[in-house]
């Protein structure tokens, strides 16, 4: 047999791709062996690492035959990227070549190869395993440092192996003469095959409990209401604005807020650790709760919104069903801060480059913290400021009326007295009544959402709707106002000018502080509440 096929995959823009490896043998050209099929510099690279691993797991290596070797991988027109065709690269050859026999086509094949002929991980395998259940393939072989990981896919036979021998092993239904291999590993004639399914991962691992955070609501002395905020923010999805002098608990207020999002679901954790799987930002350990990003403020725009030559998720992608802090808001560079109305609003980035457009999903909780002038000092009762009005000027400026619109609370933390922070308390108390009131709010709205009239395309989400994800059209079908109510808020609009959008945004508001209040209905005083979170105009 002189032509084989087997098949591969890969991510491009967080979407998967399956990929046909053809390989087609032919005598006369001495080590000529070609990967066409627009490959990038890892892929072309190939050819060493494959034509090594060949020869190090017992065969004949392909440059070392008179013959002419061309590896397709198609469809042509997709740029391959990265080193997970190795494996598949290997088998199609030693496939045409004779050397094993198999079915390929019930089956998916991925993994880096080193020199030896192990099997290295790989990025995005999530996305991968679901995309072959897709499209009806029976198993799939990952390294199987990506097994865990692959194993969280249900429907599916998933294959963790440690080398190309160790696939060999399995899939070769040919019977081979005794070979030795520089491992010092035999393959006898007729040897049964090796056993390297890996059980699918119970649903209930990635069914968490709130997990320990060393961030809780008690290690935050007085700013009642800035803990009250961020209980409204943690129930609702609404984004957040702390402004205070340095040293009051902006930051620990971020992570205790963090700590008291309900875990993941299971459909979110898969949809929550392929992002970071495709990212090469997923650690050991699954993710089962929210995510939670602070990058420093010097960071790039690429690095936050996303993008580059070969689009890749940034920081608002990577805290996405989570929360993305970002301290020092202001000193973010301005596009930066001007690129987040998009995802603000629209929950998803979208990233446009000559090969194409990419859709991010960005569904993140926003805490933004800052000082409330460059000096630090501005309106502190002990403390006098130094900044110049121009400074100030110049400091509030850098932070735009359309992005501030966009955030539903904003609240001051002042000083704390030396004689709060003596004060004990009981560990674990404020932050445990914190996630039940906001496990009692999200459900309150999930039966809320239940009765929508949205389309069906929406109701087939299988995440929770929070308040913050309502649409006006949506606000009127599920959080109708009273007369006296909606009296209150055309008031109050009218008096701080709020825009149409900031008018929806206090009705989300206050609907959220109904749902944690236990109330069917949204009243005045949640109304007066919800407007005591707008940005006061200066």
């Amino acid at each position: 047999m002189q032509y084989a096929r087997v098949y591969g995959a890969q991510t491009s823009l967080l979407s998967p791709h399956i990929v046909t490896v053809e390989t087609d043998i032919s005598g006369g050209q001495l080590h000529k062996f070609d990967i066409v099929g627009l490959p990038d510099k890892a892929v072309e690279e190939a050819r060493d690492r494959v034509a090594s691993a060949i020869k190090h797991s017992g065969f004949k290596s392909p440059k070392v035959k008179n013959e002419k070797t061309v590896i397709s991988l198609a469809p042509a027109d997709l740029k391959k990227e990265g080193p997970m065709f190795d494996l598949p690269i290997a088998l199609s050859y030693l496939l045409a070549a004779g050397d094993i026999r198999f079915d390929p086509e019930p089956y998916l094949f991925i993994g880096e190869l080193s020199l030896d002929g192990r099997l290295c991980g790989v990025r995005g395998i999530l996305q991968l395993v679901a995309e072959a259940k897709k499209r009806g393939k029976r198993g799939i072989f990952v390294p199987l440092e990506n097994a865990r990981e692959a194993a969280l896919i249900h429907g599916i036979d998933i294959y963790g192996a440690g080398s190309l021998l160790d696939v060999v092993g399995h899939v070769n239904t040919k019977q081979r003469r005794l070979t030795q291999t520089p491992q010092g590993l035999t393959l006898k004639k007729g040897s049964s095959r090796s056993n390297l399914k890996i059980q699918p991962m119970p649903q209930t691992k990635l069914e968490a409990d709130f997990g320990e955070s060393q961030f809780a609501f008690e290690d935050i002395r007085g700013q009642a209401s800035a803990k009250r905020a961020a209980v409204i923010a943690a129930a609702g999805g609404h984004n957040m604005g702390l402004s205070g002098p340095p040293g009051t608990g902006k930051t620990m207020l971020a992570r205790a807020l963090a700590s008291i999002l309900p875990p993941l679901t299971f459909d979110e954790a898969l949809e929550v650790n392929g992002i970071h799987s495709v990212a090469g930002a997923l650690m050991d350990e699954l993710m089962t709760m929210p995510p939670f990003r602070a990058p420093h403020h010097t960071s790039s725009y690429v690095s936050i919104v996303g993008g580059g030559a070969n689009p890749r998720p940034g920081e608002a992608t990577l805290a996405h069903r989570g929360v993305l802090f970002l301290d020092e808001f202001p000193e973010f560079e301005r596009r930066v801060i001007e690129a987040l109305r998009q995802p603000l609003e629209d929950r998803v980035i979208a990233i446009a480059r000559a090969k194409g457009t990419a859709l991010f999903p960005a569904r993140f909780t926003l805490v933004a913290a800052m000082n409330p002038c460059p000096c630090g000092n501005y309106g502190h009762p002990e403390i006098e400021c130094t900044c110049s009005p121009f400074a100030l000027e110049k400091y509030r400026r850098k932070l735009s009326g359309p992005i501030a619109d966009r955030i539903d609370l904003w609240s001051v933390m002042g000083p704390v007295e030396l004689q709060e922070l003596g004060r004990r308390a009981v560990q674990g108390s404020e932050t445990r009544d914190a996630r039940e009131r906001v496990l009692n709010a999200r459900a309150a709205q999930k039966e809320r959402f239940k009765k929508s009239k949205a389309t069906d395309k929406t109701k087939a989400s299988t995440s929770l709707k929070l308040n913050s994800d309502l649409s006006p059209r949506e606000l009127d079908d599920l959080v109708p106002l009273t007369g006296s109510v909606r009296a209150t808020l055309e008031k109050a609009g009218a008096r701080f000018s709020l825009s149409p959008r900031a008018y929806h945004r206090v009705i989300k508001v206050a609907r959220t502080i109904a749902d944690l209040d236990g109330s069917p209905d949204v009243n005045d005083s949640h109304i007066l509440e919800a407007l005591q979170y707008r940005e006061k105009k200066s």
